[in-house]
């Protein structure tokens, strides 16, 4: 089959319907669609860069096994995730499971087949601007069309043109930083930087596996990390000074942020044999949630004061009910699209925190929900107070249009622009990074625009400030380039 040619994406897309908002917004985003991508938080392998000669593999591999968000959908409508070529990380619960589709065309015809389900989604959105403006195919994927679509792509990706470095400097990625394990040994870090490719790729150190007591693997996690620093661990001051040596390993690989990821932004100091009790019971297999609760909270606040020594920024990630389905995880592990948003309270559970270290100029900490009534309520008032306090970007379920334009609605007139932390792609996906970062820059541009035409701003200050929103915020809340 021959595909037809490439037709371009709509100039307009995601632009305001008002002719007069339109035609400013068309100039807000002529401004800012060809700036340096910054990307100062995601989940790229970076062993995709490490290797001059690596590739993405398949289609399959490129587009599906890797994103929750297209497997997640699917999966809601009954699609098995091995059906996808998802592989299973063990053998489950009782019964007899589906096998792995190993045949990778075939999989990708399913994802073909289901194509209907993404309608309206930033899915949709970000995988149509991949096929038109990444791989130059402007046919949409369906069931008639899905082989063809694959030989194109598969033919690509098999150029040197289309390898991981080639599309870096493609995108124009300034800063790409990657979310690495405490332990991690950052190999593919290093090699990165002894091939001489001059790509800006850097470390997060994210501590997660050893902070949550509960979490899956939590004793395997804390030997990597004894073993990291070549000793045990058996006491917090261990625990402590272990992760600080490990931020500083982290930071002479060029890490400029710690990432911690918790259900509750909960913070509070505990005395040290408190927390030498609970670690003791969680050595013992015997932590209680609330346990759990206490040491995470005693450790974010450690993890504050860290920050204002080693001035690593603080990203806290707030809201999300990992592993809500059982099952699943059992059978395939985390990070399965079933990861459940959950109401969250920031204004008494970050005060501890906030009472140490929030008048601290040294601290930066960007905070990030899944709970959008808290935008205005309680982040925008304490982001525009606390000089240690950013906001980051809306994040996961609501990195779409209709979720960037609620949240600039939401934080801005409390907050103010300076206080964003601009836009991160928090992503896996690496060929969906331009098409995010595109439909934020539209999505702002509009949002601008509107500001313009109601007389809130005029067009040169609108302009600044779509710069500040696609790049500039971005670098300043993050410390890159010197920016302060």
């Amino acid at each position: 089959m021959t595909l037809p040619p490439s037709p371009p994406l709509a100039a307009d897309r995601f632009l305001p319907a008002d002719p007069a908002q339109r035609r400013i917004a068309r100039a807000l985003y002529a401004r800012v669609a060809d700036l340096p991508i910054v990307s100062p938080h995601g989940h790229v392998d970076p062993r995709l860069l490490a290797d001059p000669d690596a590739t993405f593999g398949t289609p399959t591999e490129l587009f599906v096994i890797p994103d929750h968000y297209v497997f997640r959908m699917l999966y809601s409508q009954g699609v098995a995730l091995e059906a996808l070529g998802i592989r299973p990380a063990s053998g489950g619960a009782a019964g007899t499971p589906p096998p792995t589709e190993a045949d990778h065309r075939r999989a990708w015809q399913l994802f073909a087949d289901h194509q209907a389900l993404f309608r309206g989604t930033p899915s949709a959105a970000w995988f149509a601007h991949e096929l038109v403006e990444v791989f130059g195919i402007g046919a949409p994927l369906g069931s008639d069309n899905a082989q063809a679509i694959y030989d194109e792509i598969a033919a690509r990706l098999r150029e040197p043109a289309f390898r991981p470095r080639a599309l870096f400097e493609r995108f124009r990625i300034a800063t790409l930083c990657t979310t690495d394990d405490a332990a991690d040994p950052l190999d593919a870090h290093r090699a990165i930087r002894a091939s001489g490719w001059r790509g800006d790729v850097r470390p997060t150190f994210r501590p997660d596996g050893v902070v949550n007591l509960l979490a899956p693997g939590w004793h395997d996690h804390l030997d990597a990390l004894s073993a990291a620093v070549g000793r045990e661990i058996t006491t917090t001051a261990g625990l402590v000074g272990a992760l600080e040596e490990r931020r500083t390993y982290f930071r002479s690989m060029g890490a400029v942020a710690a990432d911690h990821g918790v259900e509750t932004a909960y913070t509070g100091s505990l005395e040290p044999s408190e927390a030498d009790a609970i670690l003791a019971r969680a050595l013992r297999g015997r932590a209680s949630a609330d346990d759990a609760r206490r040491f995470a909270g005693h450790l974010l606040i450690e993890s504050a004061r860290m920050s204002v020594e080693d001035g690593l920024v603080m990203q806290l990630h707030v809201g999300a009910l990992r592993n809500h389905n059982a099952p699943l995880f059992e059978r395939f592990g985390p990070d399965m699209g079933a990861d459940i948003p959950v109401a969250s309270e920031f204004t008494r559970n970050l005060r501890p925190l906030l009472e140490r270290f929030g008048n601290d100029r040294r601290l930066r900490l960007v905070l990030f929900t899944l709970d959008e009534s808290t935008y205005a309520r309680e982040l925008a008032p304490m982001a525009g107070h606390y000089p240690a306090l950013r906001l980051g970007p809306p994040w996961w379920f609501h990195d779409s249009l209709n979720g960037i334009v609620r949240y600039l609605d939401r934080v801005v007139e409390t907050a103010g622009l300076a206080n964003l932390a601009g836009f991160n792609d928090d992503t896996r996906a690496f060929c969906s990074i331009p098409a995010r970062h595109d439909v934020w820059r539209r999505a702002t541009a509009g949002w601008l625009a509107g500001l313009v035409v109601r007389h809130v701003v005029d067009e040169a200050t609108a302009s600044e400030m779509a710069v500040d929103l696609a790049e500039r915020l971005a670098r300043q809340a993050y410390r890159l380039d010197g920016a302060a």
